[in-house]
């Protein structure tokens, strides 16, 4: 396939995902606040890459429609994926729009009509994302890259993060987390503007903490400044919790064009 035909493909995609979520979303929208709460959360197949070993590797995000709330969805028959039922998707869902968070690996044989399908049930309504080998759901990192907003850079490679490993602690204490992510310098950091600022906020390789999985609320204390370009940087940051259960902590790496995660897992005892 040539390179002017895949360019054409993967706008095509772009278009579709979007029109996708505009169909989820009243067209008559009032102001923001209506939408702070009270709405659901809409799965979504971002696309597939094949991989080296003939395997393919599909993946998905979300949108929460909600402004303000995030949203806990335990893994079972509202938060489940056929086949496997947990195949690494979140169960915490931050307000908005999410790219690419988790992959789902198929086999070689697996066909072009066979289908990966994540459902959610929230609020009396099931929304769910289907994935499949269909050619133009193909992506590659430039359509990654591209989603992101903020231009592309072919010669660019993912961040490479590591961090703490799993911890148990008991509900009255906190866990110290601490992540390190290098890059390839890639793309030179810009200057970036913002209608209050009078200068620039240089951007480069940064690290940010989420929650990924948990049965309840997680509090991150302020985490050290992790931003830098053209070294190392790390980021370490305390949480508390208010409920016990496991938690799956997530460090995410970005250069500003493409991310990579680092999860931990905290068992957090009575």
């Amino acid at each position: 396939m040539n390179r002017l035909l895949r360019q054409s493909l993967h706008a095509c995609l772009f278009l579709l995902v979007a029109s996708y979520l505009s169909a989820q979303i009243p067209s008559s929208i009032p102001y923001t606040g209506q939408y702070n709460r009270g709405q659901d959360v809409v799965p979504v197949f971002e696309g597939w890459k094949p991989n080296p070993d003939g395997t393919f590797t599909m993946y998905f995000g979300y949108f929460n429609r909600n402004y303000q709330e995030e949203l806990d969805i335990p893994l079972g028959p509202n938060n489940s994926i056929d086949p496997g039922g947990d195949r690494g998707q979140p169960t915490h869902f931050y307000p908005r729009r999410h790219l690419f968070l988790f992959k789902v690996v198929v086999p070689k044989d697996w066909g072009f009509e066979r289908r990966v399908i994540w459902t959610l049930n929230l609020r009396g309504k099931a929304n769910t994302a289907k994935g499949w080998l269909k050619a133009e759901w193909e992506i590659n990192d430039e359509v990654m890259m591209e989603n992101a907003g903020a231009g592309s850079d072919p010669e660019n490679e993912p961040p490479v993060i590591t961090g703490s490993g799993s911890q148990t602690i008991s509900l009255a204490g906190n866990v110290t987390l601490t992540a390190t992510a290098q890059d390839d310098g890639r793309p030179k950091p810009r200057a970036e503007r913002t209608p209050d600022e009078g200068e620039g906020r240089p951007q480069g390789l940064s690290i940010r903490w989420i929650q990924y999985r948990g049965p309840g609320p997680v509090i991150f204390t302020s985490p050290t400044p992790a931003t830098g370009y053209g070294k190392p940087v790390t980021s370490t940051t305390e949480a508390s919790f208010k409920l016990p259960g496991v938690y799956v902590l997530r460090a995410i790496a970005s250069d500003g064009l493409l991310e990579a995660f680092h999860d931990v897992t905290v068992t957090v005892n009575k």
